[in-house]
């Protein structure tokens, strides 16, 4: 029997979404009010429409401080406080924030970091453990993609390789085993280049962890799946695609021939996967650049023949995304990106009928745009930027030791990322020694133009996140700091 859907859970459901009837929304949270004893009838249709206007708000614009919001609403303190008390006993306008168009922001990275006190401990000075590690052990990189900030040429030296890898077993053995998805592997520069990875992938997996490897598989060879590789001890290997063809490939990585080969060791891998019988899931990392938006629905066929190589075992996961850098090539044009959307619904249906075990995630922002919001990613600039950075949530580690507090600055030779180390771990330093020292010692990096690129998407959240909380909690509204918790 099928249980028929409460339409007044539902329009306060999609109150945030585009679509949502504002009203219908406003009305069953009006009932909610007054049945439950939440406030009298008289102010009751006031409260529900600001209710619903902090819900719409919130699911679109997350940043948003707290007096923000009180300003937009017309609200003194005391009536904006009863309304916040408000919007907490009823779970559904929650869920409406989150399924709003900037619900990835929410549920992908900000409410799991509050979860753990990550962010409270980097407001308050306090050092931890960074919740997040990267490992970046690549010596080299085959590939010049033409958004990589790497330096043409640049490399850790081979004779460096025994004693880096030292140094990111330490770090392995000292993280803390409560988060097995605390560790990844990327970089920086190819993490396959690298030897030694399999023995450090090996490590981490005998600890409880799951690590993701992020690769462009070009060296994703037979010979490195071969025999007892701890490439198998992964939890997933997530790849980036550069094109479809060997000329889009070589267009912008440089390689020539690259494509086929990447194709060819990711059927192999799927074979192999299969044969072996080894959990370790498949996906596939694809940026939309400049001209390619269309491009989209022959990444699908192209995921379908990957499957074939393995139909028992088929490719897990696709993760869509644009280009966070916000550097003029690799922005889509105002026509592209009003394209874009009617190309993602035309995405998501061939997805149902071609791959349909396959889970894709779309971002923050495309996930926005595909819901009919043409929401843009955060952007945090010199001015923005956090002199300290927030090394509680995350650092990354490079084969040579180094402690970079972004994500885009672990590049030997890259101008200005040298400001970006706290430290280094080796014989007689450890990693959360080095946390500790640049956290107790206040260290700050005075940003210069140029540096936002050294944060990726991750980072620029985190930031902003960070931004609005001092802001909530130097306004007075420590108790309320970013709306949700």
């Amino acid at each position: 029997m099928t249980v028929a859907s409460d339409p007044r859970a539902e329009a306060i459901a999609r109150c945030a979404a585009p679509g949502g009837d504002r009203e219908d929304a406003a009305a069953a949270v009006r009932r909610l009010l007054v049945a439950d004893g939440h406030c009298p009838p008289d102010e009751a249709d006031a409260a529900a429409a600001r209710l619903v206007g902090l819900a719409r708000r919130y699911g679109s614009h997350p940043f948003t401080t707290l007096e923000e919001a009180r300003r937009e609403l017309s609200l003194d303190r005391d009536a904006f406080r009863r309304l916040l008390g408000l919007f907490a006993r009823l779970p559904g306008l929650r869920s409406a924030v989150l399924a709003g168009p900037a619900g990835k922001y929410w549920s992908n990275t900000l409410l799991p970091l509050e979860e753990r006190g990550v962010l409270d401990a980097t407001l308050a000075g306090k050092p931890r453990f960074p919740h997040i590690v990267g490992l970046y052990p690549g010596p080299t990189c085959m590939f010049r993609c033409h958004f990589c900030v790497r330096v043409t040429g640049a490399r850790y030296p081979h004779a460096t390789l025994a004693d880096g890898n030292e140094a990111l077993a330490a770090v392995i053995d000292e993280m803390p085993a409560d988060n097995p998805h605390g560790l990844y592997v990327s970089g920086g520069l190819e993490p396959l280049t690298n030897p030694g990875l399999g023995a450090l992938i090996s490590r981490a997996a005998a600890r409880g962890f799951s690590m993701t490897l992020y690769s462009n598989c070009f060296a994703l060879t037979e010979k490195a799946l071969g025999g007892e590789s701890g490439l198998w001890d992964l939890g997933a290997v997530r790849t980036s695609l550069y094109g479809l063809t060997d000329d889009e490939y070589e267009a912008t990585t440089g390689k020539r021939h690259a494509f086929r080969r990447v194709e060819a060791n990711l059927r192999r891998f799927q074979r192999m996967r299969a044969e072996r019988e080894r959990p370790v899931r498949l996906g596939l990392n694809h940026i939309v650049l400049p001209g390619r938006a269309r491009r989209l629905l022959d990444l699908v066929d192209f995921i379908a023949e990957l499957d074939a190589a393995a139909p028992e075992r088929p490719v897990d996961f696709l993760n869509l995304r644009e280009d966070y850098s916000g550097r003029p090539d690799g922005a889509l044009s105002p026509r592209e990106r009003a394209e874009l959307r009617e190309i993602l619904l035309e995405f998501e249906e061939k997805v149902r009928r071609v791959t349909p075990t396959l889970d894709v995630d779309y971002g923050y922002a495309l996930h926005a745009l595909k819901s009919g919001a043409d929401a843009q990613l955060v952007r945090i600039r010199p001015e923005t930027m956090r002199p300290a950075a927030h090394p509680q949530v995350a650092v990354q580690v490079d084969v040579a030791g180094d402690v970079y507090l972004y994500r885009e600055a672990g590049f030997p030779g890259l101008p200005g990322a040298d400001r970006y180390i706290a430290g280094r771990v080796g014989p007689g330093s450890s990693l959360s020694g080095v946390v500790e020292r640049f956290v107790t010692e206040r260290v700050q990096v005075a940003p210069r133009p140029g540096d936002e690129y050294f944060m990726d998407g991750f980072d620029q959240v985190v930031a902003a996140r960070l931004n609005q909380l001092e802001a909530d909690i130097g306004a007075g509204w420590r108790e309320e700091r970013g709306f949700l918790r």
